[in-house]
């Protein structure tokens, strides 16, 4: 009796065994292939730390943790930041000239302290707005580098034509003038004779020469008076737009 249970828990044990084995193994899935923006549509970057780039009215924004008012130059830091992005966030482009840029990337790094107290502070703002997209404490480079990527690509993905959109301000210190091109107004012409000839001819007061004369006049109203010893004076007033306007003055004797 006990053989026979013997026998029936091997065989049971025979046929779980089979079955398991029977079982097809789940394929590995492969990973998914990150997407590569191309060079045209990938955000630009301008790394900088909290004391080479002036922000007026002060960093932060609306959900930045933290600001700074100042300028100065970059420390050395600042191109081991360039250098981990480009390891790490290869869909942005590292770009040293300011007002080529869309985002700027602040790092505030606390020198004299110990390994386990130091910390570094990362925060990303709009270039043309001054507006902060993100901002953390952090003891590693490379984990405020990721953070930094992924906040910058969230925001570039909803926002690029808006960005693109935007007038870029003038640099710090530089005032911007706008120059505005209004239509010249055409110019027009009084010929003003007299008999006698010779005399003086005046326009809205001022000596403007002797006749025959003819004289250029802004559009609108004018006072033309001609004046010689001897005569009455005269004088019309007239409402001229363009062209040529011919005046005869007969003089009258005093």
């Amino acid at each position: 009796m006990r053989a026979a249970f013997a026998v029936g828990l091997v065989g049971c044990s025979l046929m779980l065994s089979f079955a398991v084995r029977g079982q097809a193994p789940d394929k590995p899935q492969k990973p998914a292939t990150p997407v590569v923006l191309a060079d045209a549509d990938k955000p630009r970057i301008y790394v900088t730390d909290s004391d080479s780039w002036q922000v007026q009215g002060g960093g932060g924004g609306n959900h930045g943790a933290f600001g700074a008012y100042s300028s100065g130059g970059a420390s050395p830091q600042t191109a081991e930041i360039v250098k981990t992005f480009g390891q790490r966030c290869p869909n942005v482009v590292a770009n040293n000239r300011l007002e080529m840029t869309d985002y700027v990337v602040m790092l505030q790094h606390e020198g004299g302290k110990g390994l386990l107290r130091k910390k570094d502070k990362v925060a990303v703002f709009v270039r043309k707005t001054g507006d902060s997209v993100f901002s953390e404490s952090t003891l590693s480079v490379g984990g405020s580098v990721q953070d930094s990527c992924g906040a910058i690509l969230e925001h570039w993905t909803a926002h690029a034509k808006e960005i693109a959109a935007m007038a870029s301000p003038p640099p710090a210190g530089q005032t911007q003038v706008v120059v505005t091109t209004a239509p010249i107004a055409e110019k027009a012409n009084i010929s003003v004779n007299s008999t006698p000839a010779g005399a003086d001819i005046e326009i809205n007061g001022n000596f403007v020469g002797n006749t025959p004369s003819i004289l250029e006049v802004d559009p609108g109203k004018n006072e033309v008076k001609v004046t010689k010893k001897g005569f009455v004076p005269w004088d019309r007033t007239l409402t001229v737009k363009g062209g040529t306007i011919t005046l005869n003055a007969d003089l009258e004797a005093n």
